[in-house]
């Protein structure tokens, strides 16, 4: 049985993963490990040890809290859709097509990426 807090975390370097563009034979090639090891994981199955964290947030570059970022929020915690007036995901950065796009966005030049954030306001304000 998996333990929500190495369910999390391994949510957790997926979602830096993804964000980065990182495969997960990348990954595991800059740790030291198997991709297999790197799946098991991402999916809570494996827990991590407190070395291999270290080594894969200095693989991602970022800090070993990241991982625990969100742990003490229950899961109702988040706001309901229909109180923010969208319909959001919960889990935002669980979703590969919302990660992809943030990563498009922030390739795009600072003064197109800036128009074509107010196009996207504009249009999600008619819908």
């Amino acid at each position: 049985m998996t333990h929500p807090v190495d369910v999390h975390v391994g949510k957790r370097i997926r979602h830096r993963r993804w964000l980065v563009g990182m495969t997960q034979q990348q990954l595991a090639e800059k740790v030291g490990i198997k991709f297999q090891q790197i799946q098991k994981y991402e999916t809570g199955a494996n827990r991590v040890s407190a070395s291999r964290l270290w080594d894969i947030a200095e693989a991602l570059s970022i800090q070993v809290s990241f991982f625990f970022e969100g742990i003490d929020e229950p899961e109702g915690e988040a706001p309901a859709a229909e109180d923010i007036g969208q319909s959001v995901p919960k889990d935002i950065l669980g979703d590969k097509e919302a990660l992809d796009l943030v990563r498009s966005y922030y390739a795009i030049p600072e003064n197109q990426r800036r128009r074509l954030f107010e196009l996207a306001r504009v249009l999600s304000d008619v819908a």
